[in-house]
């Protein structure tokens, strides 16, 4: 008689998660702001998948992260693009993938600059950031508190 051993992931799975691409005549301005309101109508539907109603404010900050994370992709990454975002009852995880290998830095605190402050602005914002390798790039994933 034979043994069946399952493993149980210590990963914890989201209820929802949705991801969109982006590529070609998509990239540009028109990406950032499609990227913008897939986050917005993803976080609305939330509610339909058994989850508490998301407020305004934490929408607001889940549209304002994926805009930096595209922009930065739109500026600096060629090729497509791909958003994926996963709700969990307490979080979001953003994540944006391209095919730039190098991760992206964040520069010192500097009020004198104009621009280049994205990435400042998702760490003060989220609870983690990270940049994962991919065989073809790299994925940032941002943790962003729905409480």
């Amino acid at each position: 008689m034979g043994e069946v051993i399952t493993r149980r992931s210590a990963v914890r799975q989201p209820p929802l998660s949705a991801s969109v691409s982006f590529e070609g005549a998509d990239m540009g301005d028109r990406m950032i702001a499609s990227a913008r309101d897939f986050a917005a109508d993803f976080l609305t539907a939330a509610p339909a998948a058994g989850g508490d109603p998301v407020s305004q404010e934490r929408v607001d900050l889940a549209r304002l992260v994926v805009s930096e994370l595209v922009t930065n992709v739109v500026r600096h990454a060629p090729g497509p693009c791909r958003v994926l975002l996963e709700w969990f009852e307490d979080a979001l995880d953003i994540s944006v993938a391209d095919r730039l290998a190098a991760a992206p830095v964040a520069r010192p605190q500097d009020p004198q600059r104009i621009g280049q402050h994205g990435l400042e602005i998702v760490v003060a914002v989220c609870e983690s950031v990270s940049v994962e390798p991919q065989p073809s790039g790299k994925r940032v994933r941002a943790r962003l508190s729905l409480a």
